[in-house]
């Protein structure tokens, strides 16, 4: 198994690699066969941090819901590598119209749900994966502080919260003596800074959280695939892509990219996750893959060392 270099989560004690993995392709755009192998080769390569959630992959045709745990812990079973991954998974999306929100009982059932799908007795890190406004916090906090005291979850994070709201979870936590979020997982890239930066960010540096951010690459954008509106083609989620990222900014972005690149001999991808590890704020960011070969440009990414100047350049690119 690689070494990789391994940051800490928050205050969780739980060390991680510098990227985290997305599990949302298990059972969605990768089948159970091919998803053993990534998981395989993610081991093996060091990436042993793993993140999914409940809900995924509910929106593809077919499905339900808890795909991707249902493979994960298929896998785990059959691999027995439960001791050589960091496990994170998530609550609170909807899964059905009662299957929703932060409030305890709800989440007693989910985390049940959850342990059975990944045949595990434990998860690393458990996310409330949405703010819920109709359940007071102090609520939602006693009931993850219970999982934890009872052994069935080793540390919680929130994903999707306002700054405003992440820090009154925070002080809660403090003032009644519970556990308290340890990470945040927002969504952030070299396209997509503003919400993080303008007031997440403080709140997490502030508090020590680990942040762990989703859309890394901007949905694939990052990666320099989408070039002129006749690339939209190139995927499911092509056209939507290209509407939001294909603009004067956006293809700024992706020359800078290119030209830091080329200095490298690395790729879009390797450098977009580069600046995204260079970030103080940033432990580890979310980042997919359906096929060894994208996993082996990861592991790039994680040894990429970017210049002082090299990072201000991509910075300076994507101001708005």
């Amino acid at each position: 198994m690689s070494q990789q270099k391994t940051r800490q989560l928050g205050d969780s004690g739980i060390q991680v690699p510098l990227l985290t993995f997305g599990g949302n392709v298990f059972g969605w755009t990768v089948d159970e066969k091919t998803s053993f192998s990534l998981l395989d080769a993610l081991v093996e390569k060091g990436l042993f941090f793993i993140d999914t959630a409940d809900v995924y992959s509910r929106w593809a045709p077919g499905n339900e819901g808890g795909e991707s745990e249902t493979i994960m812990g298929k896998w785990l079973k059959k691999s027995g590598k439960r001791d050589s991954i960091v496990l994170a998974t998530k609550v609170g999306m909807e899964l059905s119209p009662e299957k929703t929100g932060l409030k305890p009982a709800y989440i007693r059932q989910a985390v049940e749900d959850s342990l059975r799908r990944l045949q595990t007795d434990v998860i690393d890190l458990y996310q409330a994966h949405r703010d819920d406004q109709d359940t007071p916090l102090v609520e939602t906090l006693k009931a993850f502080d219970s999982l934890i005291k009872e052994g069935k979850v080793r540390a919680i994070g929130a994903s999707n919260y306002n700054a405003k709201r992440l820090q009154e979870a925070l002080d809660i936590s403090k003032k009644e003596g519970l556990a308290r979020y340890e990470t945040l997982q927002p969504e952030y890239n070299l396209y997509d800074r503003q919400e993080y930066e303008s007031g997440l960010e403080q709140v997490a540096v502030k508090n020590g959280l680990g942040v762990i951010n989703y859309y890394s690459l901007a949905s694939g954008f990052l990666s320099g695939k989408y070039k002129k509106p006749e690339d939209a083609s190139k995927s499911k989620r092509g056209q939507g892509i290209v509407e939001k990222y294909l603009n004067e900014r956006g293809k700024r972005i992706i020359e800078a990219l290119e030209d830091v690149a080329a200095s490298h001999d690395a790729s879009a991808t390797q450098v977009a996750l580069a600046w995204q590890i260079a970030r103080p704020s940033i432990t580890a960011p979310i980042v997919s893959a359906t096929s060894l070969e994208q996993i082996n440009e990861l592991v790039k990414a994680t040894e990429l060392e970017l210049s002082k100047q090299e990072i201000e350049e991509l910075a300076s690119a994507s101001k708005l």
